[in-house]
């Protein structure tokens, strides 16, 4: 059985689907399912993996296989010996000998072996001639023909739902994108079950607004299109409860749901819960190479080398020569910092497959790592080309123009990835510091401020704030940042031995200083005593302090209590006020 470009391993068609979101026969959605696995099979698609989830059918209740008409018994012969030769991916020979067939099942075999020959020629010319950074520029000849042959039949309303279903793929490859949404939105009414023409959908719709305007058929089969199209946007909140509800529905068992939930909180890199729920489909599927990069993806993040090696090792057994093996294996040696093998691994997955955007966008991280600006920016293009959805590579272009000090071109990219990931902290930093260098300082403020809102990753985003807030002499704002960021490192109980921190007690220190404030001063000044950086800094001030206070000086009062240190952070025997909830409206600009 042959794998059409990004159709997943899930049913690909039935004649119709239940009545919008109901589950309540689960018998009868087995049965179309079961129907739709031997429709696809018999052209070429992959099927049947929403049917295994699903409890097995009494002999009794089992789907007849699908009728034949008079055009399909004219042409049973020739198509079972293309259909053989299709299995053994001699897809000329097989187109050659289903010319002249009328049935609609060889039409569509006849079509889509033209298709694939096409496809398999570019890329074995990609393969021989080119490296893998040059790969947009060579084109599947066949699409052109395969276009106006299938135009005519769609004029004469001649295509069944996989006709026009291929009839929507050659059209997104010749990047007719709106022709393709209208064709495949048609396939989805004219076969509601197909997911291969839903999945397609998938990778065309860019926002939420788009998506608001399509007219889709009211089938169960939409509440996993929804799901999906969720997770590709970001909105992991709605996908999660779509999914959850599949769950519910009596999808408990489909490997499909478990990997898009696991996708889902890697997407939101909720770290730990994408990896127990990995791990948890590898038991239940252990020789799955599906999403098994991204698993690899979270093992790099956490630096879990041992378990990281293991799993390399085991997808090589499995399959070495598949994109998501050699994309595991690039991320094992990306870790162990031997960059240029990494970069060789992801090349290796794009000879593979040109299409795959991971390998694009992990090859221009390696790229990054090597210094090799040019070539990195050639990858993250490429990425964009294949998913204009990909945060990552928009991110990566802002990186590498960065690195090139060109912040208006960061500017652009970084703005490009902040609408993808809207509530992303580290856009909204990277965006601030790009405004900062430009000195559009107002804006850089209002950034900073949204990446602390939204819920700083890295801890950065207050003390960038407070610095910009030292440099235009506004030092109770600053004051109020830092002793916000303070509380924040101290509460989340990380170790403290965050950069910033030793600055923030030092600022603080010659902040309450000026301040007349000693007992708040001697606090933030014995804090410094702890940091190397600092600590000749608090000492000098804690001497100055006991001087000030030898003569005579008395503490100010006429400061607001809100920016004094909690008292779990004063030094001990420092007698300090109870810090009240913090106001940092009066920051925002």
């Amino acid at each position: 059985v042959i794998r059409m470009n990004s159709i997943q391993p899930m049913a690909a068609a039935a004649v119709a689907g239940l009545i919008g979101g109901d589950f309540s026969d689960l018998r009868e959605i087995k049965k179309q399912l079961l129907s739709v696995a031997e429709r696809s099979r018999e052209r070429g698609l992959q099927a049947s993996e929403l049917a295994f989830a699903l409890e097995p059918l009494p002999l009794g209740d089992l789907p007849p296989p699908p009728p034949l008409t008079e055009e399909d018994a004219r042409d049973l012969d020739a198509y079972t010996l293309a259909k053989s030769y299709f299995d053994l991916k001699e897809y000329d020979r097989a187109a050659y000998f289903l010319r002249g067939c009328k049935s609609q099942k060889a039409y569509f075999l006849y079509m889509y072996s033209r298709y694939l020959s096409g496809e398999k020629k570019k890329d074995d010319e990609t393969v021989d001639s080119l490296g893998p950074l040059e790969k947009g520029q060579v084109k599947n000849e066949a699409l052109r023909e395969l276009r106006v042959e299938l135009s005519k039949k769609h004029k004469a309303r001649e295509l069944d739902g996989f006709g026009l279903y291929l009839y929507g793929v050659v059209l997104r490859k010749l990047d007719l994108v709106k022709e393709a949404i209208d064709v495949f939105v048609e396939a989805a009414h004219v076969l509601p079950l197909h997911w291969g023409a839903w999945l397609e959908l998938c990778n065309l719709i860019t926002d939420k607004e788009m998506l608001k305007f399509l007219s889709l058929p009211d089938t169960w089969m939409k509440e996993f299109f929804l799901a999906h199209i969720y997770t590709e946007l970001q909105l992991i909140e709605e996908a999660l409860q779509k999914y959850q509800s599949l769950i519910d529905a009596g999808f408990a068992k489909s490997t499909y749901i478990i990997s898009q939930i696991a996708v889902a909180y890697h997407n939101i890199r909720d770290i730990d819960k994408a990896l127990s729920i990995f791990n948890e489909l590898r038991k239940q599927d252990p020789y799955r190479i599906e999403n098994m990069d991204t698993f690899s993806n979270l093992l790099y993040v956490r630096s879990m080398k041992p378990e990281l090696s293991y799993l390399a090792h085991n997808l090589c057994e499995i399959d070495k020569y598949r994109v998501e093996t050699c994309c595991v294996i690039g991320n094992y040696y990306s870790l162990r910092s031997q960059h240029e093998k990494a970069a060789l691994y992801f090349q290796r997955a794009l000879k593979l497959n040109p299409r795959y955007l991971g390998a694009w966008t992990l090859m221009g991280h390696e790229y990054m790592e090597m210094k090799n600006t040019s070539a990195a920016i050639q990858a993250y293009r490429h990425a964009i080309e294949v998913n204009k959805r990909d945060y990552r590579a928009w991110y990566g272009l802002g990186q590498t123009y960065e690195i090139l000090k060109m912040p208006f071109y960061c500017l652009y990219y970084y703005r490009r990835a902040h609408q993808l990931r809207p509530n992303d902290s580290r856009m909204l930093v990277a965006l601030g510091e790009c405004y900062e260098k430009l000195n559009q300082l107002v804006e850089a403020k209002k950034c900073y401020w949204r990446a602390y809102a939204v819920g700083d990753v890295e801890k950065m985003a207050l003390v960038k704030l407070a610095k910009l807030h030292e440099q235009l002499n506004e030092s109770e704002q600053a004051a109020q940042c830092y002793v916000k960021y303070i509380q924040d490192i101290y509460s989340c109980g990380e170790i403290v031995e965050h950069l910033e921190v030793s600055t923030a007690f030092r600022y603080l220190a010659q902040y309450y200083f000026k301040c007349k404030l000693w007992d708040e001063a001697s606090a933030c000044a014995q804090k410094c005593c702890a940091f190397n950086d600092t600590r000749e800094e608090g000492k000098a001030l804690l001497r100055q302090i006991l001087q000030l206070r030898n003569q005579g000086e008395n503490s100010s009062t006429e400061i607001s209590a809100s920016f004094f240190l909690p008292a779990s952070l004063s030094a001990n025997n420092t007698p300090t006020r109870r810090v009240s909830p913090l106001n940092l409206s009066s920051v925002t600009p």
